[in-house]
């Protein structure tokens, strides 16, 4: 099990740990810190996300930012993507392609899930990850497609 899942699975049941996991993280990769994420559910081939409607994250018209949509679908899809490829493989992500559905309002969820199985390779694979962001009326706001590169970890 990855650091990151068992981390997750002992913080998750204790007041406040959510809120705390996503600090962590955030203090691993401090961008994300921007849209003040809230893991909801972390688990191999699954990783939810939610994010408040806040100030800070709006574009010119009120809604939530198009990068801050990115960033919630590029962390989910990080993390869902670090707790279930096998411990001796690294990703990283490749590419992105993005749908902006409806305007983005409200606390927003997002859901990242492997497109297919990993196809396996020693010498590594592309991973595609679906991740689909929805308001609190469980309408689709934005939608997105990462490409991520799995690959084995150099050997120190």
């Amino acid at each position: 099990m990855s650091q990151a899942l068992s981390l997750y699975r002992r913080l998750a049941s204790v007041p406040g740990g959510r809120w705390l996991y996503g600090r962590l993280i955030c203090f691993k990769a401090p961008y994300f810190a921007t849209i003040a994420p809230r893991f909801v559910a972390l688990e191999p081939g699954r990783c939810e996300v939610d994010i408040r409607d806040r100030r800070r994250v709006h574009n010119h018209i009120g809604t939530v930012h198009a990068i801050a949509l990115c960033n919630v679908a590029e962390l989910s899809a990080g993390m869902m993507t670090d707790v279930t490829i096998p411990a001796g493989m690294r990703w990283i992500p490749k590419g992105m392609s993005v749908e902006y559905l409806a305007k983005a309002k409200g606390t927003l969820h997002a859901v990242a899930t492997p497109e297919n199985a990993a196809i396996e390779a020693a010498s590594g694979y592309a991973w595609p990850v679906v991740v689909k962001v929805r308001n609190d009326a469980g309408e689709d706001v934005f939608r997105a497609r990462i490409d991520m590169w799995v690959s084995p970890r150099a050997k120190a």
